[in-house]
């Protein structure tokens, strides 16, 4: 096994200005979990392909254990990739599929199959081994592209949103395969995907990109509890996170004709950029349904009550008369707010429920910058 790590890697398309990959540094260690998360076109899939060899480093280097892999060919790297397409021959058996790599590279045909059972019975595929792809339905498919990848016995494993194809009740029990496999052989893995739930569930650590900029790295609960700036804060967690930015008035952020208490040395470090303004983020379980006047709470008007059972999210709208309450946004769009409730309690379409935002569960961020404060 062997650790991995990008030193400034960058990568220029042909063509652009603007760099995919900018001056990426990344160590990541051995037999670590790492999950690359990002919107479409941040980079994530650029820098897997980097480490694959399959696209070039314009500046900087990437390192496998201690060896300097930059210049090197993909074939020559150990590494193993499982791509989004499952990319299996269609005339070859399972067995065939999952061993072919090994039979190229000149192995024992005593050794292909033993590693090849070995493979199948981890992944629970022994019985299909005899079976053409075509047999198979989708998870099963993407259980022999993970077989394929483990007979290799590489270095790294890499893998390129391996769960887009399947359906979202396969989805979930396949990310629980690979993540508790991978804890089990104890690879290094470099897993992307644009799912953050997908990230929060499988990653030991989690790296954030956008624009081909690294955001933040961290453990999943370091992303949820200590976001570094507002796009991690609005990125990670389903619901997302409400985030609004207000005006600092005598010690507190107004949120219209409510109020948040935003501490002596934060407001100390609100630099000319910031304007006297604050971005103040905060979760859809971090509001408290209280009665109406009670103080510093703020009306929602509601929308749509998605009711999963266990809990239950209110997506509401605030009123103009809040003046700059109404900007507050979240992944649910502009000038709407997202609440846990009660899923026994559950409001009707088009009430006025009132919210408070608990005391010290709000998320502090420079209004210019978009950087946390610390407080």
């Amino acid at each position: 096994m062997a650790t991995v790590t990008f030193d400034n890697a960058t990568r220029v398309y042909p063509g652009t200005e603007r760099p995919a990959v900018d001056a990426l540094n990344l160590h990541i260690e051995d037999g670590e979990f790492l999950v690359l998360v990002g919107p479409s076109g941040c980079g994530k899939s650029t820098s897997l392909r980097m480490l694959a060899g399959l696209e070039d480093v314009n500046a900087g280097r990437i390192l496998i254990g201690d060896r300097d892999v930059t210049d090197v060919q993909p074939k020559d790297r150990d590494i193993a990739m499982v791509f989004q397409n499952y990319a299996l021959y269609p005339h070859m058996t399972v067995a065939d599929n999952m061993g072919f790599a090994l039979k190229i590279a000149g192995t024992p045909k005593a050794d292909i199959r033993a590693r090849v059972e070995e493979a199948a019975k981890i992944l629970d595929l022994t019985q299909y081994l005899d079976r053409k792809p075509k047999a198979l339905s989708g998870g099963q498919r993407q259980r022999v592209a993970m077989g394929r990848a483990i007979v290799r016995q590489p270095q790294v494993f890499l893998m390129d949103e391996p769960l887009s194809n399947l359906d979202a009740k396969l989805r979930v029990q396949t990310r629980t395969q690979i993540a508790s496999l991978q804890r089990r052989l104890g690879v290094t893995t470099v897993y992307v995907t644009h799912d953050q739930t997908e990230a929060l569930t499988m990653g030991d650590r989690i790296a954030v990109l956008k624009d081909g900029l690294l955001q933040q790295v961290g453990t999943p609960r370091d992303m949820y509890d200590t976001p570094a700036n507002v796009f991690v804060a609005g990125f990670i967690g389903s619901p997302a996170m409400n985030i609004g930015t207000f005006p600092v008035l005598e010690g507190y952020a107004n949120l219209g004709r409510a109020r948040v208490a935003v501490p002596r040395n934060v407001i100390a470090s609100l630099t000319d950029a910031d304007k006297n303004h604050i971005t103040v983020g905060f979760r859809p379980e971090s509001l408290d349904v209280v009665p109406e006047g009670t103080a510093d709470a703020f009306p929602v008007i509601v929308n749509i009550v998605e009711e999963l059972g266990s809990d239950a999210f209110v997506y509401g709208s605030l009123t103009n008369e809040f003046g700059q309450a109404a900007s507050v946004h979240s992944g649910a769009g502009e000038a709407q707010v997202i609440v846990r409730v009660d899923p026994r309690q559950v409001p009707g379409k088009g009430e006025t429920i009132w919210v408070k935002i608990r005391p010290g569960e709000q998320h502090l961020f420079h209004a210019g910058s978009g950087v946390r404060i610390a407080v």
